[in-house]
């Protein structure tokens, strides 16, 4: 049955189309839920009747692939993998292949061998942000031979822990629509981060290997009682949909009697662990406390019984899937409502893929409806209105005096989109010491008001700050004399402004004036200024008075102004320093 598109798979594309008129490779970024699948069966139908050749590293994408291809274009698809082979022959080939990297490459690439160079012209990766490993290298480089060759890569994760750049393998980007994308424009869930302190874990002491935890040390800490314990015990109150701490005023013996009770239907929950043993335990706890409500999958479990398991989990008939490094990738199950991180990661592409398992909105649901904001309330009103994803930090992640986020990746990181580091940083500590769930989206909104009122406070305080010292500093200024020498009035004219407290100029005169009697023009106002500088010219300085005394004038008869005192002093030096005749 055809598909019909959603424009930005339409868009997509075109974008890959047209990136191929000048370059040969290019990167389509596109978020878990996103239709990437979708996407490159439409450009196989496109570029029909090129051959197409659909690599990937795992079966379930293999096998995903290729109903996904066949039921969306009609088109034929074999599958090059283990017992199964694609016809070579000239006149019985099937316009799609569809292989593992694993097999292609086995026996020193025989697999691989026996298709020619020209056999294809177009290559299409999934999960290419695996395109850099040294098996991926060998196909391409075999394939590139052939001068029209084309490729695409398809991923939700573009970053890689080992910071290996894509850029090697692929010359362009196409599209880019992050997860971020896909919540705001109503094709994904939106997503919920509850925060829950374990006090016994301690991340500290773990080193770092290739961009993560290491992987032995990490296993030891989520696999100490005490820790399986803090995981169970929450994990349980959200899978039932329980207030938190609603578990610990029952005896654990009677957990299974109070669930059963409840008559509750547990929410779709996949659990990740750090560990084999791990997984095995946070099964065996989730089953006593309600009877065959999980199963646990690993690496090395058989194909058959991992199929069986998946299918009773994706029917409902088992509730929890816990699981070490097989749900990663490519597992497609939109009624997973709870993600719980029992296995704690530095990687953002790891948390990307394990996040994105429950971000998809329920079948049929958005689909034909027009409007992002019709898209949101279809989803809001639906039976899975958000998706819930639990993190488990230790005491020392509550930094409630260092307000410091933890080492470990979250929601709000990878929701943050352009917020600044500060918020997200905000929003993960307040959610941490609120102890309860939050909507990314709205913690993060509420972090950014939060720092711009804090800022908007403080520049505030330091305004009234400002304006109470201003106003200690007028009296000051007013009414207190200091006793300033003459020889350090040239001095003060140097380091004083003559420019007024509200703006106005004193001439260099009355500066002069102001500083000789021991005011600073500017601690006062020029009005202040005027009436000090007119009780100054009210009557002769102390350098007339003395002169004129000299000349045989009585200090009771200079009853005068600075002016007058001046005229007077030029007319006795004109009569020879002697006081004029009466």
């Amino acid at each position: 049955m055809p598909i019909t598109l959603r424009d930005y798979q339409n868009a997509t594309s075109d974008a890959v189309i047209e990136q191929w008129r000048t370059v040969q490779s290019t990167l389509v970024v596109l978020y878990t839920g996103g239709g990437k699948t979708i996407v490159f069966a439409d450009l196989i139908k496109r570029v029909q009747p090129m051959r197409v050749l659909v690599i990937a590293h795992r079966e379930e994408l293999i096998d995903q692939a290729k109903r996904k291809i066949e039921a969306s274009t009609g088109i034929r698809c074999e599958v090059e993998m283990a017992n199964q082979c694609a016809n070579t022959y000239l006149f019985d080939k099937a316009p799609v292949v569809i292989a593992t990297v694993q097999t292609l490459i086995s026996g020193g690439g025989n697999r691989m061998k026996k298709f020619k160079p020209t056999d294809f012209d177009v290559l299409i990766i999934d999960e290419a942000h695996h395109g850099t490993a040294s098996s991926y290298r060998k196909i391409i480089d075999y394939f590139k031979t052939n001068p029209r060759f084309k490729i695409a890569g398809f991923t939700a994760t573009p970053k890689r822990s080992d910071e290996i750049a894509l850029g090697q393998i692929f010359e362009s980007v196409a599209a880019d629509y992050d997860i971020l994308d896909g919540v705001q424009s109503g094709w994904l869930c939106d997503i919920t981060q509850q925060f829950v302190t374990v006090g016994t874990l301690d991340y500290s002491h773990i080193k770092t290997t290739a961009g993560d935890f290491n992987s032995a040390q990490l296993a030891a800490v989520m696999e100490a009682e005490e820790n399986i314990a803090g995981v169970c015990h929450p994990s349980l109150e959200v899978i039932f949909g329980l207030a938190p701490q609603t578990l610990k005023s029952i005896p654990v013996p009677e957990w299974s009697t109070y669930l059963s009770g409840l008559k509750k239907v547990p929410r779709r929950t996949i659990v990740f662990t750090a560990s084999v043993a791990q997984a095995e335990a946070l099964c065996n706890i989730f089953n006593r406390a309600y009877p065959d409500i999980a199963q646990w999958v690993c690496g090395a479990t058989n194909k058959e019984s991992r199929k069986e398991m998946l299918k009773d989990f994706s029917t409902g008939k088992t509730a929890v899937m816990v699981n070490c490094g097989v749900l990663t990738e490519g597992y497609d199950n939109p009624a997973v409502e709870v993600i719980i991180m029992a296995r704690p990661t530095k990687s953002e592409t790891l948390y990307r893929q394990m996040v994105g398992r429950s971000t998809r909105t329920l079948p049929g649901l958005v689909d034909g409806i027009v409007t992002p904001d019709a898209r949101k309330a279809a989803i809001a009103a639906s039976p899975k209105p958000f998706c819930r994803v639990i993190d488990f930090v230790g005491n020392s992640g509550k930094h409630k005096l260092a307000r410091k986020r933890p080492e470990t990746i979250n929601c709000i990181d990878i929701l943050g989109g352009k917020a600044s580091e500060k918020t997200k940083t905000k929003a993960i500590c307040d959610a941490i010491d609120g102890n309860k769930p939050v909507r990314v989206s709205k913690a993060i909104s509420k972090a950014d008001i939060d720092l711009e009122n804090e800022r908007l406070q403080k520049a505030e305080e330091a305004r009234r700050r400002s304006e109470a010292k201003k106003a200690t500093l007028v009296p000051k200024s007013s009414f207190s004399i200091q006793n300033i020498s003459p020889f350090e009035v040239a001095q003060l004219m140097k380091t004083h402004s003559s420019i007024s407290r509200d703006g106005r100029h004193f001439t260099d005169n009355q500066k002069r004036r102001l500083l000789k009697n021991g005011h600073i023009p500017s601690n006062l106002t020029f009005k202040q200024g005027q009436a000090i500088l007119a009780k100054i010219f009210s009557k002769p300085t102390p350098e007339q008075a003395q002169c004129l005394i000299r000349a045989g004038y009585k200090p009771e008869e200079l009853t005068m102004t600075m002016m007058q005192a001046s005229k007077l002093i030029d007319q006795v030096k004109a009569n020879g320093w002697k006081r004029l005749a009466a």
